[in-house]
């Protein structure tokens, strides 16, 4: 694999132009098929069914607590489903031979030991994933690790373990990578560098699965997008047939006095999401909806701009509002 032109942690890096179609599929569908989990009378994933495709990055989108998490670790034989299964390319994790070959993951922090350096973490890794060592220098250059790989991981920032993290899925140079929540900790270059590296991986054919609530990102980064709440699948597809299928709209009010509005929106049970200081948007209404009670309470407007449904509004309406405080706002 060529690797994206790393810089120092915490700073963007520059990904090699690709060729649109031209990556050959070397990574496997995963599927799941009628999976559902109990614990105990809590219903934690009910009759979930989808398919992720190779060479396209999938977000896995969900309020906390819809089952996202529980999802991904019966797909890897973390948590037996109480019903149907999850497959990647036709068997289940357990039956695959030398899995950290063909699947890298990133569930949840890695408890690293804090006087191991980087290097030696990662040589440990491959050599009891029957890989060769010479991996964890490739692997610690591809995530812009390089000038750290001696360091203790002990004094890495939490971005810095974000991509070591990263680096440890990835030592077996697998063709499945799924990822849950792997911009935890990363600063927007750092976020921004993910994103590419991401599409550059599923531009080589491989699938990816990401999980994140991090909406307004996930709308720059995937190609496809599978909804859940309350364990059950909302909605799936590309984005564009996504927000096709919703007929909501979202205007946008950019006002001085934007938490009065927000008091008026409150007291006419009309939902909303504050995008900055002053700026709300307000979703499900048309302009001859919000325009009248906006002047008949006087509120002074700036700007007031009828938008397409994004991700974040289609969120909110298919999961019912709920999820609204993990919605990531922007600055």
């Amino acid at each position: 694999m060529t690797p994206p032109t790393a810089t120092a942690p915490g700073e963007a890096a520059i990904v090699p132009a690709m060729t649109t179609g031209a990556a050959a599929i070397r990574g496997l569908p995963i599927e799941f098929t009628g999976l559902s989990k109990h614990f105990g009378s809590v219903v934690a994933v009910d009759d979930l069914a989808f398919t992720v495709e190779p060479g396209r990055v999938t977000g896995f989108l969900g309020p906390n607590g819809s089952g996202k998490t529980t999802t991904l670790r019966m797909l890897l034989g973390l948590v037996a489903p109480s019903s149907g299964q999850a497959t990647i390319g036709g068997r289940y994790y357990r039956d695959i031979p030398n899995p950290t070959g063909l699947v890298g993951a990133v569930l949840e922090a890695t408890s690293f030991h804090p006087s191991r350096r980087a290097r030696t973490h990662l040589r440990m890794v491959a050599r009891a994933g029957g890989h060769d060592e010479a991996r964890a220098d490739v692997v610690l250059d591809l995530v812009g690790l390089t000038a750290d790989a001696k360091r203790k991981v002990g004094g890495f920032s939490m971005g810095m373990r974000q991509r070591l993290e990263l680096a440890t899925a990835l030592i077996g140079d697998p063709d499945v990578l799924i990822l849950d929540e792997p911009s935890n900790g990363l600063d927007p270059q750092g976020i921004a560098w993910l994103r590419e590296f991401m599409r550059f991986l599923a531009g080589e054919g491989r699938t990816v699965l990401v999980s994140s609530h991090l909406l307004s990102e996930m709308a720059q980064t995937i190609d496809n997008a599978v909804i859940i709440s309350h364990g059950q699948l909302k909605a799936q597809g590309s984005l564009e047939s996504i927000t096709a299928g919703i007929s909501q709209t979202s205007m946008h009010a950019r006002s001085p006095e934007a938490d009065r509005l927000c008091a008026v929106l409150t007291a006419a049970d009309m939902r909303f999401r504050r995008l900055a200081p002053d700026v709300v948007a307000v979703d499900g209404v048309t302009p001859e909806q919000l325009g009248p009670l906006l002047a008949s309470h006087q509120i002074v407007l700036y700007e007031l701009t009828n938008e397409g449904a994004d991700l974040e509004a289609i969120f909110l309406e298919l999961t019912s509002g709920l999820g609204f405080n993990e919605v990531e706002k922007p600055t």
